[in-house]
């Protein structure tokens, strides 16, 4: 197992930023299309954290015109550019999915304050 960790040393990121489930995230990916290249920004609420090392995964969510809309981004991956954290939630669970049903202001978290 050392030399697997050895290994996926060489692809992690330097700089992982210190988000947790809760936190309202603007992340800034990589987008390819044909032959142009782009960053989009996708702005939503971390409701889950998974995986270590080079596998580590944050799922965000966000309302996108009244529709609910999740993506999974690798957090060591070259497509994601920047993690920016805007807000921090105070949450008791790992796992939000219980957002999934919750429209509105039920959907709302809790904010930290005095944190950083």
């Amino acid at each position: 197992m050392q030399v697997l960790d050895q290994v996926e040393q060489l692809f992690m990121k330097e700089t992982t930023p210190a988000v947790n489930v809760g936190d309202t995230v603007r992340v800034h990916s990589k987008v390819v299309e044909g032959e142009k290249e782009r960053i989009q920004v996708f702005e939503g609420v971390v409701i889950g954290l998974r995986g270590g090392g080079t596998r580590a995964m944050m799922t965000v969510r966000k309302i996108s015109f009244g529709v609910g809309v999740e993506r999974t981004f690798p957090l060591h991956s070259p497509q994601v550019i920047k993690i920016d954290r805007v807000r921090s939630g105070r949450v008791r669970r790992a796992k939000l999915y219980f957002l999934r049903d919750k429209k509105g202001k039920a959907a709302r978290l809790k904010e930290v304050k005095n944190e950083e």
